[in-house]
């Protein structure tokens, strides 16, 4: 996907390039997520639809939950959404922030080349 160290730098239309494909992944990851949630909501505490996508954002976004749980079933999916939504947070994060960091490390090595 990135290009090894001994290759040149890629143009920055390029790059820009990537990171909006980075994004969007990232965007699709969180959007699926997002719907994993409302589903969830919908089906095992029978929350109207827009108490699912509420509840789901609100896990999703790191703030908790805000309709009451009361059945166990709803209660076991919230507790493992809540840490689904945790792993999508990271991933997400990770997925945005490679290219940047791989670019910045690329950049970096090559220099260190010209010096010795």
């Amino acid at each position: 996907m990135f290009e090894h160290y001994s290759e040149p730098l890629i143009p920055r239309k390029e790059y820009f390039r990537r990171l909006v494909k980075n994004a969007l992944i990232a965007s699709c990851t969180i959007a699926i997520a997002f719907m994993i949630g409302i589903l969830g909501y919908h089906y095992f505490e029978g929350l109207a639809w827009i108490d699912a996508a509420l509840n789901a954002a609100m896990i999703l976004g790191g703030m908790g939950p805000v309709n009451g749980l009361h059945s166990t079933a709803g209660k076991l999916f919230a507790t493992g959404y809540a840490l689904f939504s945790g792993l999508i947070f990271i991933t997400s994060v990770g997925i945005i922030a490679a290219p940047i960091v791989h670019r910045f490390l690329h950049q970096f090595h090559l220099e260190a080349d010209e010096e010795s």
